[in-house]
């Protein structure tokens, strides 16, 4: 396959490269995908898992952890209430059962200049927000602006390549770009969620909000209760209740969040009826926690649904800012004690996989030894990354899972000796007698139970960890401060990686507050790696060079990885309807619906 700029548009695949190039003209079309020609037509009836025709009505009860005192979900400042995104409209719907495409939704139209400079969007014409005025292109460039300028610090490396935004008529906006190689710039521009200026004016958007935002989606603040509950109502009259991108989807009248400080407590709270609906992501749980009455007869509901979704990267986080954790074969030493076979055979039922890539579960993984197209890439780093990515194929210590993990103790001991430091009275320490200790910060109490075994594993190599439990709001603090050790982070990734890795593993976000780059990473290889990826020209490019990028931040070992769970676990109360498939990249929980017969079974059953 020729290294060509592809860029496919909502009627096929279209090479912008070349003398080809400067012929063509603008592109307008309806969806726009990095992938492969988008599946549905323009003028589809609604998303290809809905049921188009299912109920509205009734009231769902959700779960949520921690505390909250903004709603303003957009920038650093507070604890934004969750479910805020679902007041707002996007240009573009993302398509939750093909990887890489979105739909026009607010826009109707795209538009690509030949020269692949930038990209236009049309509003539709009865787009309008709740208080009944219409969404403008005006809204467009200040939600634009006013997120790169005073939002989250992922804005501003997300949409780096951006020049300016212009409203071009009442309508019609146009964002201009620095160059024409970034190749997803257009699609996450049709991600941008749309404000209404009228309502910020005279407000201070960087302050933690107060009040019922104003949206225009298909649901609005209700009512809430700070730091303990929230509650959206359906808008009835949503300008695009009946758009295909909503046809079939936000079926309840009433989504109501209420907030539990623990997860234990809010586990509970299910049991009890309180909450309707949960998904479950405690192994321990899954396997022995739903032996309860209403289970039993039959009252809830479990199911695993199994999902497409590349499954990231979750795992114990070393913040690189400590010189503790500066030296490669320190980080290394700490990964080799850790025996996740003992935890996935008692902690975890065994229901867990190891994560042995940043883009697990999917095409983008490095493995094996580089070779081909990908190895020509690393070669023109030799000598600045590790020489283990040339010769040794990454793989993860594995034990026998009995709690004995001899060998590597072993192993961790020698690497912390070629680091500098020495056992002396059972203590691990620097030249200078310093001990080598560290806190882990968590964000709630159920993952101590991983934290707590693996302190024990350290304190056999002489190293002395402790477990820090905070509750999410002043975790959220801490971590965006970066005030921490260790922590756990999760690293999600797409099926096409692109802007946002600028955020996870760049040195300008290494030093920025609020950045995704939990870990500190600032390595000038890394920096190249992501820039070769953003800037890949097509799908084979793009794979060779995420490998690429994988297995350079593998081999420096800068986090411990974890597990991943290939499947969503969830749970409910026998009150749903559902469609009849789920979507291949998400759960579509958006699509189900109360169904009024199992609902009034329930509600008798309960009585009873």
């Amino acid at each position: 396959m020729k290294r060509r700029d592809l860029f496919a548009a909502g009627f096929g695949l279209v090479a912008f490269s070349g003398r080809a190039m400067a012929q063509q003209g603008p592109i307008r079309t309806h969806a726009l995908s990095l992938l492969g020609e988008p599946a549905l037509p323009a003028d589809f009836p609604h998303w290809p898992w809905v049921n188009p025709d299912a109920p509205k009505g009734g009231q769902v009860t959700l779960t949520a952890l921690g505390s909250f005192d903004s709603l303003n979900p957009f920038i650093l400042r507070g604890t934004p209430a969750v479910g805020l995104i679902n007041i707002y409209d996007q240009l573009l719907a993302t398509s939750s059962d093909e990887a890489s495409t979105e739909y026009a939704h607010l826009a109707e139209t795209i538009e690509i200049p030949a020269d692949r400079m930038g990209v236009s969007f049309e509003l539709r014409e009865g787009a309008r927000w709740h208080d009944g005025r219409p969404i403008t292109a005006e809204d467009v460039v200040f939600s634009f602006q006013t997120l790169r300028a005073q939002g989250r610090p992922f804005f501003r490396s997300y949409w780096g390549d951006v020049a300016e935004a212009v409203a071009e008529g009442p309508r019609r906006v146009t964002f201009r770009f620095r160059s024409n190689e970034n190749r997803e710039l257009a699609l996450i521009l049709g991600q941008l969620y749309v404000l209404p200026k009228h309502f910020w004016e005279g407000r201070d958007f960087a302050r933690p909000l107060q009040e019922a935002p104003l949206g225009s989606g298909s649901y609005r603040v209700e009512s809430f209760d700070s730091g303990r509950s929230i509650t959206y109502a359906r808008v009835p009259d949503a300008w695009a209740a009946n758009l295909n991108t909503k046809r079939g989807t936000e079926n309840f009248d009433v989504m109501r969040y209420e907030y539990f400080r623990d997860a234990t407590v809010a586990f509970e709270a299910f049991k009890a009826g309180q909450i309707d609906f949960r998904t479950e992501n405690i192994a321990r749980n899954w396997a022995t926690g739903y032996d309860f009455p209403a289970m039993r007869r039959g009252l809830v509901i479990r199911d695993e649904i199994r999902h497409e979704l590349p499954t990231g990267m979750q795992a114990f986080v070393m913040n690189l800012r400590r010189p503790l954790f500066q030296d490669a074969r320190v980080r290394e030493a700490l990964m080799t004690v850790f025996d996740y076979e003992w935890l996935n055979a008692n902690i975890f039922n065994g229901l867990y996989a190891r994560t042995t890539s940043f883009f697990s579960n999917s095409e983008l993984a490095s493995s094996g030894l580089p070779e081909g197209r990908e190895l020509e890439i690393l070669e023109r780093y030799r000598g600045r990354v590790p020489e283990s990515v040339f010769t040794t194929e990454f793989r993860l210590p594995v034990t026998d899972g009995s709690g004995n993990n001899r060998d590597g103790l072993r192993r961790a001991l020698t690497l912390m000796r070629e680091a500098g430091w020495e056992v002396r009275n059972r203590r691990m320490v620097n030249p200078q007698g310093q001990p080598f200790s560290f806190e882990i910060l968590l964000n709630g109490a159920s993952f101590e139970r991983v934290a707590l075994p693996y302190v024990q594993w350290l304190q056999r190599l002489g190293i002395e960890a402790r477990v820090r439990t905070v509750d999410p709001a002043q975790y959220q603090v801490r971590t965006d401060a970066f005030d921490f050790d260790m922590t756990v982070d999760v690293m999600g990734q797409s099926l096409s990686p692109g802007n946002e890795q600028r955020d996870y593993w760049t040195c300008e976000k290494a030093r920025e507050n609020g950045s995704q780059n939990v870990a500190g990473i600032c390595d000038p290889v890394v920096d190249e790696l992501v820039e070769l990826l953003i800037n890949a020209p097509d799908r084979e490019e793009l794979i060779h060079r995420t490998r690429a990028l994988d297995r350079v931040l593998l081999h420096h070992h800068f986090v411990i990885p974890q597990w991943h769970n290939r499947r969503f676990w969830v749970a409910f109360w026998d009150r749903f309807g559902r469609p009849e498939r789920n979507p291949r990249y998400g759960l579509g929980f958006d699509s189900w619906w109360i169904d009024p017969a199992r609902d009034a079974a329930l509600t008798a059953a309960r009585r009873g």
